[in-house]
């Protein structure tokens, strides 16, 4: 079940160009991937930062781990390291103990790219509430240009791991292509007066008038006929 879900999901995300899979051949369980920050507004943005997606057997149902292969990575919610805390990452289920609710934990909807995604949007949204970097989390909230300045440099750093030939991607190259309108047939309005018949008889309702009239008169010669 889990590899044939994998699969499936591998194909349309080696088409991204924000993302970079490579797949161990002799695991699929286990993904290498790179991740470009293309938002312009992210303080990460430029950055390629490498990391490891392993799988668990009765994948879908239970959720993969994610770890960052970049080094030294200071945010709120990456232990030292690497390691990333993220409800969606979560065992299924309401967690009392956490206060999360099934719908912010992983579910069998969610695949690789939702995760990706969560991922990306952790980095600029931050949940300091209960920090796997403590220290992080404090300079993100007491000292935000300090802590912005640290993962700029992080961004220079991880710029040294892009592979050869490859680049970020750019603005046009991430948008989604074009989707094909159907025209309509004008002709399909403009039916004929032929075609307006549906295939009606032609016979004139007058016809059918003098019919009925004819068989009146001979009725009535019948009955005089036989009055006489």
């Amino acid at each position: 079940m889990a590899l044939k879900r994998l699969a499936q999901e591998l194909e349309p995300l080696e088409r991204e160009k924000w993302v970079a899979i490579q797949a161990d051949e002799t695991n699929m369980l286990r993904w290498k991937l790179g991740l470009w920050v293309v938002n312009p507004e992210s303080v990460w943005h430029g950055a390629y930062l490498t990391a490891e997606m392993k799988f668990p057997n009765d994948y879908p149902y239970q959720p993969p781990t994610f770890r960052f292969l970049t080094r030294n990575i200071y945010h709120p919610n990456i232990y030292p390291n690497g390691d990333l805390c993220i409800s969606i990452l979560h065992k299924p289920g309401d967690d009392a103990q956490s206060g999360e609710l099934a719908s912010e934990r992983w579910n069998v909807l969610h695949g690789v790219e939702s995760v990706l995604r969560s991922v990306l949007l952790l980095l600029d949204n931050p949940e300091i509430n209960s920090p796997a970097n403590v220290d992080a989390g404090v300079l993100y909230r007491d000292k935000r240009a300090e802590y912005n300045n640290r993962a700029k440099e992080i961004v220079e750093k991880s710029q040294k791991d892009i592979p050869a030939g490859a680049r970020m991607p750019t603005p046009e190259e991430l948008m989604p292509p074009p989707v094909k309108t159907v025209e309509d047939d004008a002709d399909f309005w403009n039916m004929t007066d032929d075609e307006a018949d549906f295939g009606g008889s032609d016979s004139d309702m007058d016809d059918f008038e003098e019919e009925d009239e004819d068989e009146d008169e001979d009725d009535d010669d019948k009955r005089y006929d036989n009055d006489a």
